[in-house]
């Protein structure tokens, strides 16, 4: 007597089944950033970090630092670079409290993400592997054509919003002597290694294991 006729269902039952789970998974992590209330203890170090900034700008900011998130949490294991000195300011102030910021990165990645400095550009038109993949996916998260983009992510604009004085400022109309970087030259048609577009890995669920954005 063969069990063969039995054993396939089951095995086509159970892969239908793992894969039902990992995408339940992966929406749970998304809602989590999503619906996230950072610590207000964060707002005072950002504060003490940056005198001055008003509660408004710290609304921007806390958003921003949920866009980077979301890109870590899309991204996997592929190293997405801060392009933000203001937000990395408050995801710096995160990490120093050890425990919730290791409780809410299980919840939202399943595992640490360490966290690296702001990185800028290496030149106004040369952009790093980091930064090209952190502009693709915030672009995809607001629905911007990184090829073509009509506005900047909030991720890239917000330190010029803020008026932080060194702070990154990306212009988005590239013109000859401009004082910031190039952000309409850092998509795809700038050329990204790999033979595909930065952070184009397809859908929104990213990975699971393995290396964080900020490094491991």
């Amino acid at each position: 007597m063969t069990y063969l006729p039995y054993i396939v269902p089951a095995l086509f039952v159970t892969a239908i089944a793992a894969v039902a789970y990992r995408g339940w998974h992966l929406y749970r992590r998304k809602r989590f950033i999503e619906e996230f209330e950072f610590p207000v203890y964060l707002r005072r170090k950002l504060r003490e970090a940056r005198p001055g900034i008003t509660r408004e700008h710290e609304d921007l900011v806390f958003d921003g630092l949920r866009q980077y998130f979301q890109a870590c949490r899309i991204a996997g294991k592929r190293f997405v670079s801060m392009p933000s000195k203001a937000v990395d300011d408050a995801w710096h102030a995160y990490i120093l409290s050890t425990r919730a910021y290791r409780g809410f990165c299980e919840n939202a990645f399943g595992r640490f993400l360490h966290h690296t400095p702001a990185e800028a550009m290496k030149a106004p038109t040369i952009a790093t592997e980091g930064i090209k993949r952190a502009w693709w996916l915030t672009c995809r998260l607001e629905k911007i054509d990184p090829k073509a983009p009509a506005a900047l992510p909030l991720l890239f604009a917000v330190d010029e919003r803020l008026g932080i004085a060194d702070g990154y400022r990306y212009d988005l109309h590239c013109e000859p002597g401009g004082t910031g970087f190039c952000a309409s030259g850092i998509g795809c048609a700038s050329g990204c290694g790999g033979g595909g577009c930065c952070g184009d890995g397809g859908g929104d669920g990213g990975g699971d294991g393995g290396g964080g954005c900020g490094g491991d």
